[in-house]
């Protein structure tokens, strides 16, 4: 039995925490227009994905694109999950900043456009390791 990956989380990406903070704190910065005045937001995702949501806006798709980056970010918070993906904050809601981010991550997870940071591989054992060593070490005792 293979356990399921552990979900990367959008929010403790570099930038995007300070992001959505600024999001809570004055509810414009969530809004597309908002890039214009901040263009933190567009660093950030060139920073993280290789470029920003105009950009992905204006990358070609293939001809079986579903527009899953049109829809309202409660509605991709499941795609996201069976891309491997949590997009919520700890109280499972949808991150106020989604809208700026979701166009460059679904091309980077599909492959079309940009990329995805880089995450290092766990140093933590699998669960079936630790268990065998510690049933090695029960019947050493014997």
């Amino acid at each position: 039995m293979t356990s399921k990956p552990a979900l990367r989380r959008l929010i403790d990406l570099p930038g995007i925490a300070d992001l959505e903070l600024k999001a809570l704190m004055k509810r414009d910065f969530a809004e597309p227009e908002a890039r214009a005045e901040h263009p933190e937001i567009d660093e950030c995702a060139t920073a993280l994905f290789g470029l920003t949501a105009d950009e992905a806006d204006a990358a070609p798709r293939p001809a079986d694109w579903d527009h899953i980056e049109t829809k309202p970010p409660a509605a991709q918070v499941f795609a996201f999950e069976d891309a491997g993906w949590d997009v919520t904050d700890d109280k499972r809601r949808p991150l106020r900043v989604l809208g700026h981010f979701c166009g460059p991550l679904w091309l980077a997870i599909r492959g079309v456009a940009g990329t995805l940071p880089f995450q290092a591989e766990s140093d933590a054992p699998e669960a079936w390791v630790s268990k065998l060593a510690a049933e090695a070490s029960r019947f050493r005792k014997r």
